[in-house]
């Protein structure tokens, strides 16, 4: 079975015909439990994101703050499992049609074996894979599997990234590009910052990719500075910060739900 690149890049498109920027929002699977994550998956979608990235919980997840820190390890300690991932991904995109990625370090696709995630991947309908610690140079095995079973593979690009690196990195990359917008890890921020829209401008120069700007969104203001200048933004921590701080999960899927809402107007830039 194929996976949903296709899907992935008539989404993003289908945005850029209506003059705005695409919402991607980001949850962990497993967070609050399993079955509350996949809940979750869907209310963000039913509330105005365009496409969701899954995270796949882990016990060092390096690009993440605290926030996503804390969820991943809920999820941990409830005894995640790839299995369930690839659940959330199959539902969440059978009940709603949207593009759903999987965003992962690459331990655990390695250890899992490369070519079973992706074919086990694509048959639950995900659309592909966001690694932001694969280095392109040693990304080949993993793209050849991606490209066979119709999966994205999605590049993270930072403003440390020099441009002869950038051309690099996007030629290996399908998809869209993640833009980090800033130094660090990811989290909420008063600001996004110029630096997100000067890598915004130096990543464009060498791909015909949609370029996402993430690590930092967190309000449809920011959602608007940002859908200014990229092709999506991506939010994470917003979600999750609310699901974390409600009291029960109706009123955490209620409040992701208004979010999503809000953001969805914040990215049409009129």
């Amino acid at each position: 079975m194929s996976g949903n690149i296709e899907l992935l890049s008539a989404t993003l498109a289908k945005a850029r015909s209506e003059d705005r920027a695409a919402l991607v929002a980001y949850l962990p699977a497993g967070f609050p439990t399993v079955d509350g994550g996949i809940e979750a998956v869907k209310a963000v979608i039913a509330g105005g994101a365009d496409v969701v990235e899954v995270g796949l919980p882990h016990s060092d997840p390096v690009l993440d703050g605290a926030v996503i820190q804390t969820a991943d390890d809920i999820a941990l300690r409830g005894g995640v499992k790839i299995a369930d991932v690839l659940r959330t991904v199959r539902e969440a995109h059978a009940a709603t049609g949207a593009p759903v990625l999987v965003m992962t370090y690459w331990n655990p696709i390695d250890r899992y074996g490369v070519e079973r995630f992706a074919a086990e991947l694509a048959a639950a309908g995900g659309a592909g894979c966001i690694l932001p610690d694969l280095p392109v140079q040693e990304s080949a095995l993993w793209r050849e599997h991606a490209d066979k079973h119709g999966l994205a593979t999605v590049f993270v690009v930072a403003p440390s990234s020099k441009d002869e690196r950038l051309a690099t990195i996007t030629a290996a990359g399908s998809g869209f590009v993640y833009a980090a917008s800033l130094m660090g890890v990811t989290g909420t921020r008063e600001s996004v910052g110029n630096e997100a829209q000067e890598l915004v401008r130096r990543t464009r120069a060498t791909t015909e990719l949609p370029v996402c700007v993430g690590l930092g969104v967190s309000n449809a203001v920011q959602a608007k500075e940002v859908a200014g200048f990229a092709d999506g933004v991506i939010v994470g921590s917003a979600f999750v910060k609310l699901l974390l701080d409600a009291p029960d999960l109706p009123t955490g899927l209620a409040a992701v739900k208004a979010l999503a809402g809000e953001l969805a107007e914040g990215v049409r830039r009129g």
